[in-house]
C-alpha cells in the first residue's frame, strides 16, 4: 500500500475521533464574550456565514434559531409546539409554560439545557462550549400558578459567538438586580418578551432594556400585533425601530448599529 494512501486513512481516522469527542465544558466563569472561540475551528459542518457573523431566525413565540459560522445550530425555548425546521445541536428550555419546554425533545439534539434543575436541588448551572459557541445560563425566579414564587425556576441564556454576546431573557417575570447584570456581562443582542402580562410588565421591560444597553433589541413573545405595537409606542421616544420583511437577520460586531435599536422580525 502506498504511503500516501496510509497517511490519508490515518488522517480520516483522526478526524472521526475528534468529531466523536463529547463537547468540552467552558473553562472560564467570567462573563462577557470569548473572541478566541471562533478560532477553535472544530469539525462541524459550515454554513454560509463569515467568520464573525451569526444568523438569527425568529421561529415564533420565544423560539429563535441561532446559527454560528462553524455551523452550530441552537434553538431557544425549544418546545413541542413551535420548532425550527432543522434539528438543533443545542436546545435551551424554560418551564414557565409548556410552549417553552419539550416533554419529548428530539433525541438527535446533542445538548438539551433546561433553565431549571429538574431535581429541585437548586438553580440550573450550565456553561458549555460546543464548536464555536459558549452557552451559559443566569437563573431567574418565576411566579407559580398559585401566586407564589418558584425560586430559580427559569433562566436567561447567554450565547457567546466570536465577539458577539446574545442574551435570551426567556420567560422573565421580574426586574433585573445588579447580580443578574454582572452575571450577564456585556450584551450586544438581546431577545426579550413584550407580552406585558405572562412575563414582566412592559414598563418593567423598558427598564431592563435600559440597564442592558444592547445595540440590537429583538422583541418576542407577543400575541398579535396589538401587544407589540403597544410596546413600541412606549419605547418610541427611547430608541429607533427597524421592521424587517424576513424573520432572519445576519449580524456581526462590525455591523451592529451605532445606537441601540429595536429590530422587529415578522412572526408571533
Amino acid at each position: 500500500m502506498r504511503l500516501s494512501t496510509i497517511a490519508l486513512r490515518l488522517a480520516l481516522v483522526l478526524v472521526g475521533l475528534v468529531a466523536a469527542a463529547p463537547p468540552a465544558r467552558a473553562q472560564s466563569n467570567e462573563p462577557g464574550c470569548r473572541p478566541e472561540m471562533a478560532s477553535y475551528r472544530l469539525p462541524i459542518q459550515r454554513v454560509n456565514l463569515a467568520k464573525d457573523e451569526v444568523r438569527l431566525t425568529f421561529i415564533g413565540h420565544a423560539t429563535f434559531l441561532i446559527e454560528t459560522p462553524g455551523g452550530v445550530k441552537i434553538a431557544t425555548d425549544y418546545n413541542d409546539y413551535v420548532r425550527p425546521p432543522v434539528t438543533p445541536d443545542i436546545a435551551t428550555m424554560n418551564k414557565a409554560h409548556s410552549t417553552h419546554y419539550s416533554r419529548a425533545p428530539d433525541p438527535a439534539i446533542k445538548q438539551v439545557l433546561p433553565g431549571w434543575d429538574p431535581s429541585g436541588k437548586g438553580p440550573a448551572a450550565h456553561d458549555v462550549t460546543f464548536g464555536d459557541i459558549r452557552v451559559r445560563n443566569v437563573p431567574t425566579n418565576i411566579r407559580t400558578y398559585s401566586g407564589g414564587t418558584d425560586f430559580d425556576g427559569n433562566s436567561m441564556f447567554v450565547f457567546e459567538i466570536g465577539e458577539l454576546c446574545i442574551a435570551h431573557l426567556g420567560h422573565l417575570h421580574h426586574p433585573l438586580e445588579p447580580g443578574h447584570l454582572r452575571a450577564l456581562g456585556r450584551v450586544d443582542i438581546v431577545l426579550f418578551p413584550v407580552d406585558g402580562s405572562y412575563t414582566l410588565d412592559q414598563e418593567g421591560m423598558l427598564e431592563v432594556l435600559k440597564s442592558l444597553q444592547a445595540k440590537v433589541m429583538i422583541p418576542m413573545h407577543f400575541f398579535g400585533g396589538g401587544t407589540l405595537n403597544r410596546f413600541l409606542a412606549r419605547s418610541q421616544d427611547l430608541w429607533p425601530v427597524e421592521r424587517r420583511e424576513r424573520p432572519e437577520i445576519v449580524l456581526s460586531k462590525a455591523t451592529l448599529p451605532a445606537k441601540p435599536t429595536i429590530i422587529v422580525l415578522p412572526g408571533h
